[in-house]
């Protein structure tokens, strides 16, 4: 009976012990869409899936299901969506969060290396909630040759700390909303005016828009460089009645660095203030920047 006493008693250390390790919370219903149709791409997709299945608290969705829910929300494969396109694509794959990628092997050529190969993943995370882009990584590994690289890409991908990190942001993004909900129902915002769609519309309406005292251009950043990105981003601008800069928000996301040197950028203005027959009011503005790879 001792015997028997200690061995249950063992047990329930060791269940409360591992219960410990993986709280008792509902699982994260994580989507994938696939990365792309290549060989490296659909490689990367699967190396991906299996370290997510290893994670008892993330619930990875089907394949099937999410690809055809993504068919039918319309989705193309863009790495470059409205806030609103992307929950709507979260919707309807029914994830709180989800996971779009792009991977490449693509040959390459330098002053130091005449001829070598690089291998990239692309790894972006969405929140189905906000829509918001609140993670993106690019593991990247380069060989003599393409086999060489994607085999170095593979192992990256297959590292714990990737998912580890994932985990984490999905955690404090999940408090970081959950605050933002609770800040919203328990204040009174102010009232803002949309700005028109075009100035005929506001002079139609008695209003002139609120009119930078300086262009700035956002600066393309080395990250975006790396990746050889061209997007666009877009931002919705609360200027107040003084003309000053007071909330910025991303309406479409970039990732590559591209969407923190834009709010950067946009935080630097000033403006002449919207006026409303001759009397300033403060105002949300659309913003909109076009990256393109610099020539070479």
């Amino acid at each position: 009976m001792r015997r028997l006493f200690l061995g249950c008693f063992i047990a329930f250390i060791l269940a409360v012990t591992s219960a410990q390790a993986w709280p008792n919370e509902t699982a994260v219903k994580l989507g994938m869409l696939d990365f792309g149709t290549s060989s490296i791409a659909k490689l990367s997709t699967e190396k991906i899936r299996t370290v997510l299945r290893s994670v008892p608290s993330i619930q990875l969705i089907d394949a099937d299901l999410t690809a055809t829910a993504a068919r039918g929300a319309g989705y193309s494969g863009s790495l470059n969506m409205s806030t609103t396109e992307a929950r709507d694509l979260g919707a309807a794959m029914d994830a709180e969060f989800y996971l779009l990628g792009d991977a490449q092997t693509v040959r390459r050529s330098s002053s130091n290396t005449p001829v070598y190969f690089e291998s990239y993943c692309s790894i972006f995370l969405i929140s189905s909630r906000s829509g918001r882009l609140v993670w993106w990584t690019r593991p990247r590994a380069e060989s003599s040759t393409a086999a060489g690289a994607e085999e170095e890409l593979g192992k990256a991908l297959l590292d714990k700390a990737l998912v580890e990190r994932l985990f984490e942001i999905i955690k404090n993004t999940q408090v970081a909303e959950s605050n933002q909900r609770s800040v919203e129902v328990n204040s009174i915002a102010p009232l803002i005016a949309e700005a028109p769609d075009d100035d005929k519309t506001a002079d139609a309406q008695g209003l002139r828009l609120p009119r930078p005292y300086r262009r700035l251009r956002p600066a393309y950043p080395d990250t975006a460089a790396l990746a050889e990105a061209e997007a666009t981003v877009d931002v919705l601008v609360d200027v107040d009645e003084h003309g000053e800069v007071k909330e910025v928000q991303i309406a479409r996301w970039a990732g590559f660095g591209l969407d923190e040197t834009t709010v950067a950028t946009v935080r630097q203005l000033h403006f002449f203030p919207a006026l409303r027959n001759g009397t300033p009011i403060p105002m949300r503005v659309l913003l909109r920047y076009n990256f393109r790879k610099p020539s070479q």
